[in-house]
């Protein structure tokens, strides 16, 4: 009996391709789980390098809210010296209210660009 004889039989050709779609499935499912756990691994990395630097810009924001409050403070007592310190914080708060609005309103039309854009 040559080669081409037993690779014919019928019998035997089902019996192998049937195990090399059990190995083919079990390799797909081992391959698809190892890339799951390589994207986990890489978006883990990702988060613990964007931490430090979140917390770092959380925390310049805290002191730079602080220094504007105290030049906010600063230019109410310098207006304090030409006028009541009443009227000093009203127009402090007045013009920082429009300042604020002004930048809302931008950011509302910049969103609302972005959203209509999608």
């Amino acid at each position: 009996m040559n080669k081409t004889d037993v690779n014919k039989d019928p019998a035997t050709q089902r019996e192998s391709l049937t195990e090399l779609l059990g190995q083919l499935a079990s390799n797909s499912a081992a391959m698809v789980h190892y890339e799951i756990e390589l994207v986990i691994q890489r978006i883990r990395e990702k988060v613990r390098a964007l931490r430090g630097g979140v917390l770092t810009v959380a925390i310049g924001a805290v002191i730079g809210f602080a220094a504007f409050i105290s030049l906010c403070a600063a230019l109410i007592i310098g207006l304090s010296s030409y006028m009541a310190p009443v009227i000093a914080a009203l127009i402090t708060g007045v013009a920082l209210a429009l300042i604020g609005t002004v930048i809302v309103l931008i950011g509302y039309g910049q969103l609302k660009k972005a959203i209509t854009k999608t």
